[in-house]
């Protein structure tokens, strides 16, 4: 029985598609994962994936992935997966997810993947009834080939899910381990919001049973601000902690902040303007 504490890739024996049952879709997420080399530009804190590796994705197997996502939509819609296999709360299909285990738009065939997923919506009648869903950490939208295939993304009515846990360039290396500047993550988030529905995906959560720093909460605060006087179509912040250990290093020292200290952060962002979706 899949559970919202368990995302185990290789849970349906298959390369690329696993099935999640997931706390912020409210329903079974099937996911594609086009990092199977447990590969990643970036190196969050609390990423729940084994043996993470600096790296990108690895050359993808498109027929192999067409058959992947083809037979288990079948077995989905046709077959008894959802009786046997989700909770009851949670049987109905809601979307599929471009996420895995590492930066999905680091694949070379990233563009030829959103066609092949459009294929197979159209084919099983599906398009427009499921949601699309891009996972990422928005690191390689810069490229012209990625904005492309955002562009038909887009058109498909798919989401970003555009990941921004701090707001701060210590903040963000000590959660992402990345050294990244604010100003190339509101470039990229100005070019996501442009091409395709776009929320903000933010993870908060304590370090040795301290919850991030005031200082940290007010930057993330004031960025949210700015992107609202800016008027970016942000469609509004998908906020959550833990669900599951992470695999990393350092994963004894993380612990969820409570649901008072979460709730009230999400009610602060609530108070800028934004729709938030709080998922503990």
């Amino acid at each position: 029985m899949l559970s919202v504490k368990d995302h185990n890739r290789e849970s349906a024996g298959l390369t690329y598609v696993y099935p999640v049952v997931s706390r912020r879709s409210g329903g079974l997420s099937v996911g594609i994962n086009l990092n199977p080399n447990n590969a990643c530009n970036w190196a969050c804190v609390y990423c729940q994936v084994p043996n993470l590796t600096r790296g990108r994705a690895p050359a993808i197997d498109l027929l192999q992935l067409e058959t992947e996502l083809t037979d288990f939509l079948h077995e989905i819609l046709e077959g008894r997966f959802l009786e046997e296999q989700t909770p009851q709360w949670a049987r109905r299909l809601n979307d599929i997810a471009l996420s895995g285990n590492g930066e999905p738009t680091t694949a070379k065939e990233f563009g030829q993947v959103v066609e092949i997923i459009n294929k197979i919506l159209k084919e099983l009648h599906l398009l427009g009834r499921i949601e699309l869903i891009l996972i990422t950490n928005g690191s390689q939208i810069h490229r012209p080939d990625i904005q492309l295939a955002l562009k038909r993304f887009g058109e498909l009515d798919g989401q970003i899910w555009f990941k921004l846990d701090r707001a701060t360039p210590g903040g963000i290396y000590q959660v992402n381990g990345i050294k990244l500047s604010l100003k190339r993550v509101r470039e990229n988030l100005v070019i996501a919001s442009s091409l395709c529905t776009t929320w903000i995906q933010s993870c908060f959560f304590s370090v040795g049973n301290f919850p991030p720093a005031v200082s940290e909460q007010q930057a993330y605060l004031e960025l949210l601000a700015s992107f609202k006087n800016d008027n970016l179509p942000i469609a509004g912040v998908l906020l959550y902690d833990l669900a599951r250990p992470s695999m990393q290093p350092d994963s004894a020292k993380l612990s969820n902040p409570g649901f008072d200290w979460m709730n009230q952060l999400a009610s602060a962002i609530r108070d800028l303007g934004y729709l938030v979706k709080l998922a503990l």
